[in-house]
């Protein structure tokens, strides 16, 4: 029997896949279809309702992607979510134009009426927004539900069909009320019935696994952080020792890293085996300032050490644990653009050896807590902040050296030790230090110095799709600020990085 669903029409959007999740979180099982499903697969699917994804195109550029005008007189319930709203608009006869002033990050929403889709919900609180057109005139028999400064169609509906847009994204953590918003769509517009659970996705991505790897052997890229400890741990339930961890040391690492992960794999009893290869990786990256370049040599990299150790085991296939943001940052979904290259999606070579296993590719971080906290992963591994692939390779803006990874490794140190002696650790989503490829004037002593700059960086996020800064206590950022800069000789500046996530990523590189 068919589960039914909310069908997640992709328009290329980035949080394409935080939509979907955000309906299973809800309790209502998802899926993502191109937004050229036919209305006969469609109806097929007997869906509970459709959500339209954003999407970076505009809706008069001359192949903008659109959907059959069809899928309007359906009867299925229809929420249009930023680009998605421009969709409809510009569809059923409105207008849709070039934003003089465009919407990136929080803004206000005002309701005018109520509503089933708002109900429950404030006359105003904040959204998040990031687009660069809006609608400007309504299709006939539309009307408009809520109004921010720059859009004054930010929500709108059909008088007579449960037809909805919204041109801000429900479904980003810094949006207020998203949550209940796309979970009035479900329950009091679609009448959707509850079907999903985490504890189902591991039922059965363990069955997929066993299927897919069946009599072969797999080695896995382990690093010590949570997504690749969680793939190992949930591979493991499903063929046990025909997996092999390989814990390589790319000389990337953070201070003390390569101990502290040893100790989580041997407290698991996780089969692995550890490999330094420090001088390879930095004798790659020497002279190389160029990001994507850095994450494709390291992708690169890594894919021989493992090839070799597969020939080894006489495996066939390489674990990962990718996550969805690596995905769609790297554009791995139809539609997308490239944000930056993940060593482990766009990074790695075109022409492998091995296949690739990867169980939490449509997972975000939280969520990939929630899959390690039903597996029995410690809770020290489970609460550990993101760490890329790359390392400290792209904390080091321009070339990689290894007195700056020295540097480097002692501000970041420090920075992590205090937000834990502070009790500000477990209070931000992730933390770290970069070294910028800068010197400033200081003074020390009366003496003046030109030396490098610590920038320190600190968010607060669900999934990592979106973040804002997180404001950390002024005393806080001044007491590590005099302990870097007495401390770690070389550095006599630092800053503190107030950039949201968009415009800016979390990651400088």
């Amino acid at each position: 029997m068919v589960k039914r669903s909310v069908l997640v029409l992709n328009f290329g959007s980035q949080y394409v896949q935080l939509i979907a999740r955000r309906v299973r979180e809800l309790g209502v099982y998802s899926e993502i279809a191109p937004y050229s499903i036919s209305p006969k697969e469609i109806l097929d699917k007997k869906p509970y309702g459709l959500i339209f994804s954003g999407g970076p195109a505009s809706v008069y550029e001359e192949f903008a992607p659109l959907p059959s005008v069809e899928i309007y007189s359906l009867g299925i319930p229809i929420l249009g979510i930023c680009y998605g709203l421009q969709a409809i608009v510009h569809q059923l006869g409105g207008m849709v134009e070039r934003a003089q002033k465009q919407e990136y990050g929080r803004s206000r929403l005002r309701l005018l009426k109520k509503d089933p889709l708002l109900e429950g919900l404030p006359d105003a609180f904040d959204v998040w927004m990031s687009h660069a057109d809006k609608a400007v005139k309504l299709p006939k028999d539309f009307e408009v539900l809520a109004e921010s400064e720059n859009s004054p169609y930010a929500v709108i509906r059909h008088m007579e069909k449960p037809i909805y847009g919204v041109q801000f994204h429900p479904e980003v953590a810094h949006t207020q009320y998203g949550s209940e918003l796309i979970k009035n769509f479900l329950f009091k517009v679609c009448l959707a019935e509850k079907n999903w659970s985490m504890g189902d996705f591991v039922r059965e991505k363990i069955e997929e696994i066993k299927e897919q790897v069946g009599s072969g052997k797999v080695i896995c890229a382990l690093s010590g952080g949570v997504d690749s400890t969680v793939a190992a741990l949930l591979t493991y339930k499903a063929i046990g020792d025909k997996l092999k961890c390989i814990f390589v040391n790319h000389g990337l690492l953070r201070k003390g890293e390569a101990e502290e992960v040893e100790g989580y794999f041997r407290k698991m009893s996780l089969p692995f085996v550890k490999i330094d290869a420090e001088d390879i990786f930095l004798e790659k990256l020497k002279g190389v300032e160029d990001p994507e370049e850095k994450r494709r040599i390291i992708g690169h990299t890594f894919i021989e050490v493992f090839e070799r150790e597969a020939k080894k085991e006489n495996a066939q296939y390489l674990l990962q644990g990718t996550l969805y943001p690596d995905v769609v940052e790297s554009a791995g979904i139809p539609g997308a653009k490239v944000i930056k290259t993940h060593h482990n999606v766009g990074g790695l070579p075109e022409r492998m050896k091995l296949k690739l296993l990867e169980p939490l590719r449509e997972l975000f971080k939280d969520e990939v807590r929630e899959v390690g906290a039903l597996l029995g992963v410690p809770e020290e591994v489970l609460k550990r902040h993101p760490f890329p692939g790359p390392g400290l390779a792209i904390r080091i803006l321009g070339e990689v050296k290894r007195e700056d990874l020295e540097l480097l490794r002692e501000a970041d140190s420090i920075f992590i030790e205090e937000l834990k002696r502070w009790g500000l650790y477990d209070k931000v989503w992730q933390a770290f230090a970069v070294l910028l490829p800068v010197k400033s004037v200081g003074v020390m002593g009366d003496v003046r110095t030109y030396e490098r700059v610590i920038g320190l960086r600190a968010v607060d996020s669900v999934d990592g799709m979106t973040a804002d800064w997180s404001r950390l206590p002024y005393e806080f950022l001044d007491h590590v600020m005099r302990r870097i800069i007495n401390e770690v000789k070389g550095i006599n500046r630092v800053v503190y990085d107030i950039s949201s996530k968009p415009p800016a990523t979390i990651e400088w590189e």
